[in-house]
């Protein structure tokens, strides 16, 4: 029996793992493109150099091309460009000719036989042609021999998309990610023309393919949403060729994604009708940059008096002279909007990016104004202003602008410009939820979260309804897709959202927030009265060197900062950093183009609250440490000053942190620490309160003047930042704004306990050791002068804590694991920053990298005996506060 299951089992095996022939040869021959692609590449750069330079006429030919291609594609295009489609032309003739087996296909379209005229002149003789792209014979014949097997239309299509997309990123990925070279799932796409089509009956009364309903693809790349609706509009033949001639649009601004959706569009109309018809509304433009049909919104635009070609030009003004009802597709997703270091940014859009500053910034409140103007933004403001009185904007986004406190103005213009918004919003957001997968729970595989989104604009009417449904957070991405294929939103369940005063989509927050008293307004200057409790708040200290400029003592501190100065000395003669040991920071960069000399100040070495119950040793310069925010005007030389830190909680949870050291911007990593102090400096050195007189003034009024001081205020605020019910209530505002007071019945309890805590953490070294009990069974096998490994883990279901491979705490309370701060209790805190770790910058790992966990055992141990301590006491505070039964929280008048 064995052996016949074993035998089932390999047949089974061999079944499962085949694959045809053809197929196993086109794979190889892909993999073998992207490495023979590089060499060809470089010598077709270097044979378009040459001609251009030895040859007059092809020198004309192409200065013209680029001339016609900047009035019609975009003012930015650059003979760089031209090359480059003139090499993604000649390297892609083949494929389309391959795959629909058509070999005169280039030469029907009018860009390509503008292209072919460059490609004849740079190849006098076509024999050179051949040999120069000889090895790239396997993956043409790979793809010929793979498309034979394949019958439909629909799946060649498939196939080709497929090879577009591979294709771009062999050839240029920098470029494949500018302009969003990704496969759109046809789930998407007919679920959003579908209920495009609904929300068109539902509020105009007409279907899409009805006359007068004018559809514009914006970014088309290879024609997807194109050939869907031609597929949409199957059952009617007449309407079809009407809408095929003279109402369907579409734009593409790169010359390959162009090639295809020309063929994909005109095979695709072709397959339904039985006749072939050139798609002649087709244009290769910027639409971002195609500005004149946008009305009293154009600003000035020179005339397209020439193109690429005469009859693309004409296909553009024929399309800005449309008024267009319906515009859908997927903006290009650009993946330098996630990281910036990649130096992929997407290039400016004047008008564009005019109009976004006229409404988005203004009406918004973002400080990154930045960050607003990603294409996602930049397409829908474009759209908005083209659409005109009446009609609809269907476009997959980002959920940023949903989402994100910088779009908050975003959000309050499509308020105001659109009678009805309806979203679908499909998660994914692996930023947000480092729980998720790009690959496993976002639809495109990226890091971004995804929407669909559906902006109607009825003549007459603002103030938009918005209908928001959503697919469960750790839904798989294919299922996600399965839910589109089958659903529409005329049966799928939705909720109507309610914008607060902020103009917040999601998670609105508790109505009375804004009643509440502010804690610190951001950007306020020392001089400014402020309407809030705090005058001054700043970001934890952002060194951009944390290994250089901390330690754990002062002595371990000074070897590190001598080297950098060394450094930094030896690069002053030549005035630009010296790509040496030592990982500059820009503004370090800055102050060694500029030649400002670099001074050790022992005054500088200060005290810092690196992570909760961590301290390091500081140095605190404005040279050496890149952001230093307003923590100078908080901390002078090495006094202490008692404070608040904390964090929004915008990923990890609310961390609020008594502590009278300078704060890390990472205290409460991932997320931003944040810090109001009792008191601020003066330019002079004075110590003044930066408890405001506005304040004590709005507590006196409510509470009276007995026992209402700055300090009494300074620890009420602590407590009610403490408050379960109080985080639980406004949890959506925190994780969007600095807190906001309310004011509590029992000013004296509140003060008190706030007191008790601030004193807690602010003297957690003072504090009495909880009795914990301490197990030891050493090793005895272990070599003379050697240590047990570090553990450090925490266990709290059975409250013991194994320090290494010797040694195990226990007696501790559950409860004390309790006491969180942003992702961890207080106890992991001290836990991780023990832990023996691999410094990330090589020159310290080379010279400075001294700590080992068994020189600092002991006084490890004896820490966390106190933060247990600190933690049992916190918790038993917060559950007196969590037991008060009459709050009784009053709104407070803020004018």
């Amino acid at each position: 029996m064995q052996a016949d299951d074993d035998g089932l089992l390999r047949l089974l095996t061999c079944f499962f793992s085949h694959e045809r022939q053809e197929i196993a040869d086109f794979n190889k021959a892909v993999k073998q493109f992207a490495a023979d692609l590089p060499e060809i590449l470089k010598a077709l750069r270097e044979r378009i150099n040459a001609k251009q330079k030895n040859s007059a006429e092809f020198a004309k030919a192409v200065a013209d091309f680029l001339n016609h291609a900047r009035d019609a594609i975009n003012p930015v295009v650059t003979e760089d460009d031209v090359r480059e489609m003139l090499i993604q032309h000649i390297l892609t003739e083949d494929i389309f000719a391959k795959v629909f087996n058509d070999p005169d296909y280039h030469r029907k379209n009018n860009v390509a036989a503008e292209l072919y005229k460059l490609e004849d002149q740079l190849f006098a003789d076509r024999g050179e042609k051949t040999t120069l792209l000889k090895d790239l014979g396997p993956y043409y014949s790979g793809i010929a021999r793979t498309a034979a097997a394949i019958e439909s239309h629909s799946e060649k299509q498939g196939f080709l998309k497929a090879l577009y997309e591979d294709f771009y990123k062999a050839y240029n990925k920098k470029a494949a990610d500018r302009l969003g070279v990704v496969y759109t799932p046809s789930e998407i796409v007919r679920f959003m023309i579908r209920n495009a089509d609904w929300l068109c009956e539902k509020h105009f009364g007409r279907n899409l393919i009805d006359r007068g309903v004018e559809i514009l693809d914006p970014a088309t790349g290879t024609g997807t949403f194109v050939v869907e609706l031609l597929e949409h509009f199957r059952s009617n033949h007449d309407k079809l060729r009407h809408k095929y001639k003279e109402e369907l649009h579409a734009n593409e601004v790169a010359i390959l994604p162009y090639y295809v959706a020309n063929l994909n569009i005109e095979a695709t109309y072709q397959a339904i009708t039985g006749q072939f018809a050139e798609y002649e509304n087709l244009c290769l433009v910027d639409t971002l940059d195609n500005v004149a049909a946008l009305g009293i919104y154009s600003g000035h635009q020179f005339d397209m008096f020439g193109s690429i070609t005469d009859e693309n030009v004409e296909r553009i003004k024929r399309q800005n002279r449309r008024k267009i009802s319906v515009i859908i597709g997927n903006p290009p997703y650009n993946a330098w909007q996630e990281n910036y270091n990649q130096n992929n940014a997407n290039r400016p859009y004047a008008r564009v990016d005019e109009r976004i500053k006229q409404t988005y910034i203004k009406e918004g409140t973002a400080q990154n104004k930045n960050s607003v103007y990603d294409m996602y933004t930049r397409f829908v403001r474009w759209a908005s202003d083209r659409l005109g009185d009446e009609g609809i904007i269907a476009f997959v986004m980002g959920r940023k602008p949903i989402s994100k406190d910088a779009y908050d103005g975003f959000r309050k213009v499509a308020e105001r410009e659109f009678s009805d918004i309806w979203l679908m919003d499909l998660g994914g957001d692996v930023r947000d939820n480092p729980k998720l997968s790009g690959t496993t729970h976002n639809v495109f595989g990226i890091q971004t979260g995804v929407t669909i989104a559906f902006l109607v604009r009825r003549k007459g009417k603002g103030g938009a309804v918005i209908r928001y449904a959503r697919r469960p957070e750790m839904e798989a991405a294919e299922d996600k897709l399965s839910f589109l294929a089958a659903s529409n939103f005329d049966s799928v369940s939705t909720d109507v959202l309610k914008p607060n005063t902020r103009h917040d989509w999601l998670d609105a927050g508790a109505l009375d927030w804004s009643s509440l008293l502010p804690l610190s307004i951001k950007g306020r200057s020392k001089s400014t009265p402020s309407r809030s409790i705090f005058q001054l708040v700043s970001s934890g200290i952002q060194t951009k060197m944390d290994e250089w400029v901390t330690a754990r003592t002062a002595e371990l501190l000074w070897p590190k900062l001598k080297y950098i100065a060394a450094e930094y000395d030896a690069s002053l003669a030549d005035g630009i950093p010296i790509d040496r040991t030592v990982k500059w920071h820009r503004e370090l960069a800055r102050h060694v183009r500029n030649r400002r000399p670099l001074d050790l100040d022992a005054g500088a070495v200060t005290e810092m609250c690196f992570r909760p119950y961590s301290p390091l040793v500081l140095y605190f310069d404005r040279m050496l440490n890149s952001q230093l925010f307003r923590l100078h005007d908080l901390f002078v030389g090495t006094a202490h000053n008692p404070g608040i830190a904390f964090s929004l909680g915008k990923r990890a949870g609310v961390g609020i942190l008594g502590t009278d050291r300078i704060p890390s911007y990472d205290t409460f990593v991932p997320d931003a620490c944040q810090f109001v102090a009792r008191y601020r400096y003066t330019k002079s050195g004075e110590r003044v309160d930066n408890i405001t007189n506005w304040a004590l003034n709005k507590f006196v009024a409510e509470y009276g003047k007995k026992g209402v001081t700055k300090d009494a205020v300074f620890h009420y605020v602590y407590a009610v930042l403490h408050d379960p019910v109080y985080r639980e209530t406004y949890a959506m505002n925190l994780k969007r704004e600095f807190p906001r007071i309310p004011f509590y019945a029992d000013f004296a309890q509140w003060t008190a306990w706030g007191e008790a805590l601030m004193a807690l953490h602010i003297g957690y070294e003072n504090v009495a050791p909880w009795p914990v009990v301490r197990i030891d069974n050493a090793d005895p096998k272990r070599a003379e002068g050697a240590h047990a490994k570090p553990v450090l883990r925490s266990d709290p279901d059975r409250g013991l804590v194994a320090v290494d491979g010797d040694t195990q705490i226990s007696g501790i309370p559950r409860t004390a694991w309790e006491y969180k701060l942003g992702n961890r209790s207080a106890i992991d805190w001290v836990l991780d920053q023990h832990k023996e770790k691999t410094p990330r910058d090589p020159t310290i790992r080379a010279k400075f990298n001294a700590y080992r966990f068994a020189d600092h055992k002991e006084s490890m141990i004896e820490l966390l005996a106190k933060v247990v301590r600190v933690s049992v006491e916190t918790v038993a505070i917060t559950k007196k506060m969590a037991a008060v039964s009459n709050r009784n929280a009053r709104e407070v008048n803020v004018g």
